[in-house]
């Protein structure tokens, strides 16, 4: 663990439910950004989780960027990098890909 940051999270989030050792939270985060990139791409937007900061970095495809802490917080993000509403549960962009 990341004396400076505490990186990765302690358990108990419940995204990370199931995930006992920081190997196992590390890699529930990289599999939830990989879904959640997958759902934002149709948007024009980019997630991605390195593994080296607290977040989940959002990102459009000219370039901007944002930082976001939570789930929540990358939905509200997300909806104003783009200036309108974001449905994630819209079944349009689910597939089994």
């Amino acid at each position: 663990m990341c004396n400076a940051c505490g990186n990765p999270s302690v358990p108990g989030h419940w995204t990370e439910a199931g995930a006992a050792t920081p190997g196992d939270r590390l890699r529930a985060r990289f599999h939830r950004a990989g879904l959640l990139d997958k759902l934002l791409r149709p948007y024009g937007l980019t997630a991605h989780d390195g593994g080296m900061v607290p977040g989940i970095q959002l990102g459009t495809l000219s370039g901007s960027q944002a930082i976001v802490a939570d789930l929540g917080a990358l939905w509200a993000e997300a909806e104003r990098m783009l200036g309108r509403p974001i449905d994630p549960l819209d079944p349009s962009f689910l597939n089994d890909d």
